[in-house]
């Protein structure tokens, strides 16, 4: 196991201290680090090609080197920036890449992970993108050798590490849940208000966790959820391309992190959509399962932005108070409508994951 503060001191004197990325659970201990250490320095991005981004503005303000940090499942995000803008054979722009390593060879994930893990060493090697696995403090020698190359050679240069190879450290601050409606009960009553034949399309981390387990827990009955996994950004899209093809209600069910991902694809959905295509926002403002780092959604006008993306309706929810009305006034409604939904942060301990995840697709598809 290493420190974060040796990691980050070990960039620190390469004179590497601009610091962005997307909130990961593997390396939430350094996003968690920076966010109480180093504020100043750090900006948490939308997404992976955002990070990228900013990093390469960084370098061309100040001709420092940036430290971009994501998960492996989200260097995808990143290879438009990172071919397009960065490449040694375009503007050969300096980048320092941390990745957290979901799915690596020794370490068992989930489906998903195992996918991009095997492939992720392939990603970087078929850009030229010069990388060190950091597993203890010896390695930190090796990637400082990778940032000198950086350094010289205006390269990109990356280093990978796995689950549990940053030692815990201190955790961004839990402040008091800035909305209290409990989300357990707010997902256990849409369940029991839903219609049976209704489609719910829900996004990654703890929101498609908590549907699955609340349906087995209550043993409520449904058509079929379909689960995402991954992708995350991608859940009103998947939402829209389903309800556009069939008549039935489709409810799509978002995190704010999530919507914040990949903006587009909702004025997408506010454009195209027909009446059957139901937006649920979870709002906590917060990147709850990766370490509870701030998604700032609650400097967001969602009733303006929602209205100004295409959507006729705007609903929002705060509390329990006729919480089964409330939730059956939205679904009802024939127009294009947006429910906004202010959630304090997940309560269940030890969520069980989708699995047999070939079983769910053949379910919904039915």
């Amino acid at each position: 196991m290493i420190k974060v503060s040796a990691l980050i001191n070990l960039l620190k004197k390469n004179n590497s201290n601009f610091f962005t990325g997307v909130p990961d659970s593997v390396l939430r201990e350094l996003s968690s680090f920076l966010q109480n250490k180093d504020k100043k320095n750090h900006v948490i991005a939308t997404n992976e090609g955002s990070a990228v981004s900013l990093g390469i503005g960084h370098y061309l303000s100040t001709k420092k080197i940036p430290c971009i940090y994501m998960q492996n499942s989200g260097l995808s995000n990143a290879l438009n920036p990172l071919i397009s803008i960065a490449h040694e054979k375009v503007y050969s722009i300096p980048l320092i890449l941390i990745i957290g390593w979901r799915g690596s060879p020794r370490v068992k994930d989930e489906p998903q992970h195992n996918v991009k893990g095997k492939i992720t060493e392939q990603i970087l090697k078929l850009l030229n993108i010069k990388y060190t696995i950091i597993r203890s403090s010896t390695d930190l020698n090796k990637f400082e050798r990778q940032i000198k190359i950086a350094k010289k050679k205006n390269a990109i240069v990356a280093c990978l590490i796995e689950q549990g190879t940053l030692e815990k450290t201190i955790r961004v601050k839990k402040k008091k849940d800035l909305y209290k409606l409990d989300k357990e009960f707010f997902l256990k009553t849409l369940l029991q208000t839903i219609e049976k034949n209704t489609k719910i399309i829900s996004s990654t981390g703890y929101n498609s966790r908590e549907l699955m387990y609340l349906r087995n827990k209550y043993n409520i009955k449904g058509s079929g959820d379909f689960y995402m996994v991954g992708g995350m950004g991608h859940t009103a899209s998947v939402a829209l391309g389903y309800s556009l093809s069939n008549k039935k209600k489709t409810v799509c069910i978002d995190g704010d992190g999530s919507f914040l991902m990949h903006l587009g694809s909702i004025k997408t959905a506010g454009t195209f959509a027909n009446k059957n295509f139901k937006y649920i926002l979870l709002n906590n403002n917060s990147h709850d399962s990766v370490g509870g780092q701030n998604t700032y959604a609650n400097d967001i006008s969602f009733e303006k932005l929602s209205k100004s993306l295409g959507f006729k309706k705007f609903y929002s929810i705060t509390n329990h108070i006729n919480l089964k009305d409330s939730i059956q006034k939205f679904l009802k409604d024939g127009n294009l409508s947006f429910l906004e939904v202010k959630i304090s942060n997940s309560k269940i301990k030890k969520l069980p994951r989708p699995t047999d995840l070939i079983k769910i697709k053949k379910i919904f598809m039915k």
